[in-house]
């Protein structure tokens, strides 16, 4: 008796291959993916701004909407501060910080910018309205203005010449002062430095 067999003839399948933009698309992401990783692991290499470097450009969207370029505030003494509402050295120097900015407002020659870091808006204003503070601030969206300064974390506060650059100033010893890291201790300290750039 015969068994019946039935014989496949033929070529095996192909794997199905993924359509040609599919895989130029993966690309394209990989290498942006890539880029941006590069782009951050540089910024990071770099360390901190330093005092004499010039300030690349940013702009600051306040908390009522208006858009400020750092561009536009070039021939003023601007103090950045950057600071949250979670913050409680914050807290200290509020107080000293909006008492310095009532002195030199009406003088027009120093532009107060809070940077508000890492926080919610309704929290964030509820500080502002709580210390009366009202020279400019708006939150870091995206954290674009921190990444400028590579801040390690809040407060810190930059203060730039009239040109642009992040200040070189100079204390009574001869000593070069780096960016002030950690809350001011009175309005005399940010006056003082603050005056530096003014003569």
């Amino acid at each position: 008796m015969q068994n019946d067999q039935t014989v496949q003839t033929g070529t095996p399948a192909r794997p199905r291959q993924l359509p040609a933009w599919i895989i130029m698309l993966a690309v394209v992401l990989l290498v942006g993916f890539l880029v941006v990783i590069g782009l951050g692991l540089k910024n990071t290499m770099q360390g901190p701004i330093t005092p004499g470097d010039p300030v690349p450009a940013f702009s600051l969207t306040s908390f009522d909407g208006t858009v400020y370029q750092s561009s536009d505030l070039k021939g003023k003494v601007v103090l950045i501060n950057f600071w949250a509402s979670w913050c409680k050295p914050c807290e200290q120097e509020a107080a000293d910080l909006e008492a310095a900015w009532q002195y030199y407002q009406p003088g027009g020659k120093v532009v107060f910018l809070g940077v508000d870091w890492v926080d919610t808006a309704p929290e964030a204003k509820t500080y502002l309205d709580k210390f009366n503070i009202t020279y400019i601030n708006g939150p870091d969206l995206r954290t674009a203005i921190s990444q400028i300064f590579r801040i390690k974390g809040v407060p810190e506060t930059y203060i730039l010449d009239q040109n642009g650059r992040l200040a070189k100033i100079i204390d009574e010893s001869g000593n070069q002062l780096n960016p002030k890291i950690g809350p001011f201790t009175s309005v005399a300290e940010i006056q003082n430095t603050i005056d530096r750039l003014l003569k």
